[in-house]
C-alpha cells in the first residue's frame, strides 16, 4: 500500500526509449535487476570506500556500502509507504560511477577534467546507466525509468544541468525529487558515517576512547556499557552502531512524517513543488550527525595512515589521464578507435571524457596495474 505522494509506476514519467511493460515485474524491479547485471554493478566490489581493497577482506567496498544504503532506505520507505523497489534501484545504482580509490579518486580525476568540463561521480553514475552501459540491441545504456535516474542525480551545477535533459530540470527550477530520492540520499549518509567508524575501528585508526568524546557515540556506548558486562571489542563496536543507525532511521521516520502529515501532498508532483525536503532529520539528530562527520573527517579520513594511501592514489590517477591525453594510442583498442583528432577545442573535449570514463571505470586493482603497465619498464603486457 503506497501513499498517494509516493512514486508509482503508474504515474512514472516512463523511459526514454519506450518499450512493453514487464507482465511479472514493476517497472522500477526492472530498473534494479538492470541494474544489479550490469558490469559496472560488479566492479563496485573492488572500488574503495575508505580503505583501498587489497588492504583487508572485511572492509566496506562501495559495492557492500550501495547494499547497506539499500537495505536501510527499504526500511525507511516501508515505513513512511513510499516506493521500495524504487529506493532500492537509486540506492544500488547511486555510485555507479564512482572512481576507484574513494573520494580521492573522484578528486584527483576532476583535477585533470577542469579544463575539459570537470567531473563527477553523481553525473558519471548517469552517464554510465544512459550510455556507457551498452549491451542492449533496442537502446543506448540501461534505459532507467525517469524516477531511478532522477534520483542517482544528486548534485548537479545550473551549468550541466542545462546539458541534462529532463533529469537536470529541477535544478534549474529549484524543484525537489521525488521522496524515494530524497530518502536514498540521507540512507546513504547514515550508512557511510557509521560504516565509516566500524572500519574506523577495525583498522585501529580510531579508538573507543576518541569516539566517546563524540555526543552520538557517547550516547549509546554509556547505554551499552551500563547494560551488559564482559563484552568484547567486537560487541561494544556492534551494538553502538546498531543503535546508533537505529537512532537516526527513526529519527527520519518521525520527522519526515510529521512533515508529510502537515503538508499532506496529494501526489507525487506536489512533493517536488515542496518548499524544502520533506525527507529529513529532526535539528538534533541533524546536529548530532554533523559533529559525527566532523569528528571522521579530522580523526580518520585526514589520518595519516588513510592520507598517505590517498595521496599515492591521486598521484597514480593524475599519471594516467596525462599519459593517456598525450598518447591517445596507449588506451584499449575499444576506447582508442573512439578518439578523435585533435582538430578542434571540441575534439580536445570529447578526448579527455573518454579518458575519463575508462579510468573512471577502473577498479582499485586495475588502476595499480595499468599503472604499472605503462610505467614499470620490467613490465612488458
Amino acid at each position: 500500500m503506497l501513499a498517494p505522494y509516493a512514486a508509482s509506476c503508474e504515474t512514472s514519467r516512463g523511459r526514454r526509449v519506450s518499450e512493453t511493460r514487464s507482465p511479472n515485474r514493476t517497472e522500477y524491479q526492472r530498473d534494479r535487476d538492470r541494474i544489479v547485471h550490469c558490469a559496472a554493478f560488479r566492479r563496485l566490489e573492488y572500488k574503495t570506500q575508505v580503505f583501498v581493497n587489497h588492504e583487508g577482506d572485511l572492509f566496506r567496498t562501495r559495492l557492500t556500502h550501495s547494499v547497506e544504503v539499500a537495505q536501510i532506505a527499504r526500511t525507511l520507505a516501508r515505513s513512511l509507504q513510499l516506493n521500495e523497489d524504487l529506493v532500492e534501484a537509486i540506492s544500488l545504482a547511486h555510485d555507479l560511477g564512482h572512481t576507484a580509490f574513494g573520494h580521492a579518486g573522484q578528486d584527483a580525476l576532476n583535477d585533470c577534467m577542469k579544463p575539459y568540463g570537470g567531473f563527477e561521480h553523481n553525473i558519471q553514475s548517469l552517464r554510465v546507466v544512459d550510455v556507457l552501459e551498452n549491451k542492449y540491441a533496442a537502446f543506448q545504456g540501461l534505459n532507467l525509468t525517469f524516477e531511478t535516474r532522477e534520483g542517482i542525480l544528486k548534485h548537479c551545477t545550473r551549468a550541466k544541468a542545462r546539458l541534462l535533459g529532463d533529469v537536470g530540470q529541477r535544478f534549474l527550477d529549484g524543484t525537489f525529487p521525488s521522496l524515494e530520492a530524497q530518502l536514498a540520499n540521507l540512507s546513504d549518509e547514515i550508512a557511510y558515517n557509521n560504516h565509516d567508524i566500524d572500519d574506523g575501528l577495525r583498522a585501529g585508526l580510531l579508538t573507543l576512547e576518541q569516539l566517546v568524546e563524540v555526543p552520538l557515540f557517547a550516547r549509546f556506548y554509556h547505554e551499552v556499557m551500563d547494560s551488559y558486562q564482559s563484552l568484547t571489542p567486537k560487541q561494544i563496536r556492534h551494538e553502538v552502531i546498531r543503535r546508533m543507525i537505529n537512532y537516526l532511521v527513526l529519527d527520519v521516520i518521525q520527522t519526515s512524517q510529521a512533515a508529510l502529515n502537515a503538508l499532506r501532498p496529494p501526489h507525487v508532483d506536489a512533493v517536488r513543488q515542496a518548499d524544502q525536503p520533506l525527507i529529513a532529520f529532526s535539528p538534533e539528530a541533524r546536529r548530532l550527525n554533523t559533529e559525527l562527520k566532523r569528528f571522521l573527517y579530522q580523526n580518520l579520513y585526514s589520518h595519516h595512515q588513510v592520507y598517505r594511501i590517498t595521496s599515492k592514489a591521486r598521484r597514480v590517477i593524475k599519471a594516467l589521464f596525462d599519459a593517456f591525453l598525450a598518447d591517445p594510442k596507449l588506451l584499449p583498442p575499444k576506447f582508442a578507435d573512439r578518439v578523435p583528432g585533435e582538430n578542434n577545442d571540441l575534439d580536445h573535449r570529447t578526448r579527455a571524457r573518454l579518458i575519463a570514463d575508462y579510468i573512471a571505470g577502473m577498479t582499485d586493482r586495475y588502476a595499480l596495474d595499468e599503472y604499472d603497465r605503462l610505467f614499470d619498464p620490467r613490465r612488458l603486457r
